[in-house]
């Protein structure tokens, strides 16, 4: 591999990165002699000094080992993990912890945050080209792939939770946010007609696809259920008894709580919630809040054996509700 140097990183970065691509690529072996430090130097036309921070770099990041600091070696058990997911939540520290207890401790995972930003996404995506073993991304749209993707190996690419896309060729491991979630509701469609009405709480702005609604509706107008969707709870708005809430941000779930104890109404007595996405704490504030999900810890461990072995896989977990105090 060529390198050419630019202004967008120092030239220590770049020179670390196109090492540790040429590893990644498999054109530099594990156990094979890197050339020396003046070499370097002279090909590149670069100080002597830069090289050797360069190398110190990899082997921080644990892709070349030294004897005695003068042989740099490239490392026989490094093997490096992208891990590109849109933004922090607990349930993606579920998903982080499955993936990490099941790979070996020469597995390095890089962990980024895209934030639903289309050029953040495309420069991690486009800087981190060859320079992984394997790449697990969540694309930053559920309905278009991102077109940075197309250049990454698909043997080395597993897709997640994001895919109503075309993703003939690929692996995946996704949650189907339409039919999955309207087969949950359906599943408890008995317990639905207990409660007076179902108010969907989806905030247009969030980055949750907005189809669900449409399900959400021929769910209930199949069921003969009253609705209502809701942008936001409005401040001083009281919670209305009798009713199920279905929140898809968490913040909106504590906002409801602290709403209804105002009221002095009691959540899975006098009126009901499911969260989306199941989180750890919902298992312990109040008696137990419910929640509608696909098993993120099964998402990490899936995600863990693609690393692994290599095989493809493509599958959508099953969105399921899970029955705590709350419903």
């Amino acid at each position: 591999m060529e390198l050419e140097f630019n202004n967008r990183n120092t030239k220590v970065k770049q020179l670390a990165d196109h090492i540790q691509r040429s590893v990644s690529m498999n054109e530099l072996m594990p156990g094979d002699k890197l050339p020396s430090i003046n070499t370097l130097s002279q090909k590149y036309h670069i100080s002597r000094d830069t090289v050797f921070k360069a190398f110190n770099e990899l082997r921080a990041r644990g892709v070349i080992e030294s004897i005695h600091g003068k042989n740099y070696y490239v490392s026989h058990r490094l093997k490096n993990v992208l891990l590109l997911l849109d933004e922090y939540t607990p349930f993606k520290d579920v998903l982080y912890n499955a993936l990490v207890s099941r790979l070996p401790s020469n597995y390095k995972i890089d962990l980024w945050f895209h934030q639903y930003n289309e050029q953040l996404f495309n420069t991690i995506v486009r800087e981190s080209y060859g320079m992984y073993n394997s790449y697990l991304i969540m694309n930053y749209s559920n309905e278009v792939l991102a077109g940075s993707v197309s250049r990454i190996d698909p043997k080395r690419l597993l897709l997640l939770d994001f895919g109503n896309f075309d993703k003939q060729g690929l692996s995946y491991v996704c949650q189907d946010f339409d039919q999955g979630f309207y087969d949950a509701l359906d599943q408890t469609r008995v317990d639905f007609g207990k409660y007076r009405k179902i108010i969907f709480l989806f905030n247009k702005g969030h980055k949750h696809p907005q189809s669900s609604k449409e399900h959400f509706v021929r769910f209930c107008r199949e069921n003969g259920l009253a609705f209502e969707i809701i942008d936001v709870f409005p401040p001083g708005k009281p919670v209305e008894e009798n009713a199920l809430y279905i929140i898809i941000k968490q913040t909106d779930v504590v906002e409801v709580i602290k709403r209804s104890k105002v009221d002095r109404l009691t959540v899975g007595r006098q009126f009901g919630i499911i969260g989306y996405n199941d989180n750890p704490f919902y298992e312990v504030i109040e008696n137990g809040i419910s929640a509608i999900s696909i098993d993120w810890e099964e998402m990490g461990n899936l995600a863990a054996d693609f690393v692994l072995t290599g095989k493809p896989i493509s599958c959508y977990l099953p969105t399921k509700i899970i029955r705590r105090g709350s419903f």
